[in-house]
């Protein structure tokens, strides 16, 4: 395993729609591994291809917050979500590709996602809580959407800026 480079924003890549997989190669399970341990590594609880510059729908999510307890690592391919609850959950969200800005989010409750499993079948599972914010947010990495661009203009600016500056700190804009 690998640990990947995490793209900042802003960079054009983290706004392009990801073209779907079209089978599980070898390739695709070394990327699923690779995000995993750069999300484990971060820290994160989810980790979208583009945001380590593969422009594919894939992305992992492991949500497990006891210490105690055994990782749970989700890897999906192609999902999408089939079914969203009424009600709604606001979450302070962040972003790998953001460090260290929060804002808080609405989104539904409950979903339920269908993907393909490296296994090569497809999978289907309700999430809630944190698992339900997860899924959504790297879904919507997929579709080339931050989770920025539920703030309101002068905030997602705000926000844009520091990220800029903190880019051409690192020698990275």
């Amino acid at each position: 395993m690998t640990l990947r480079s995490i793209i900042l924003h802003p960079d054009p890549r983290l706004k392009k729609i990801c073209e779907p997989v079209a089978r599980i190669t070898p390739e695709i399970e070394t990327l699923a591994a690779d995000m995993l341990a750069t999300m484990y590594d971060a820290p994160g609880v989810g980790l979208a291809a583009p945001q380590v510059g593969v422009l594919s729908r894939l992305y992992v999510m492991d949500c497990e917050k006891d210490p105690e307890a055994p990782r749970n690592p989700v890897v999906m391919v192609n999902p999408e979500i089939t079914w969203r609850s009424d009600e709604l959950n606001t979450y302070e969200e962040g972003c790998l590709s953001i460090p260290d800005q929060y804002a808080d989010v609405t989104r539904p409750a409950q979903v339920k996602v269908r993907w393909l499993g490296l296994d090569g079948k497809t999978h289907e599972r309700d999430f809630e809580g944190l698992w339900a914010t997860c899924a959504q947010h790297e879904i919507d990495h997929l579709d080339g959407k931050l989770f920025i661009d539920y703030l309101g203009p002068i905030k997602r600016q705000m926000i844009t800026r520091k990220m800029v500056k903190l880019k051409r700190e690192r020698g990275r804009g």
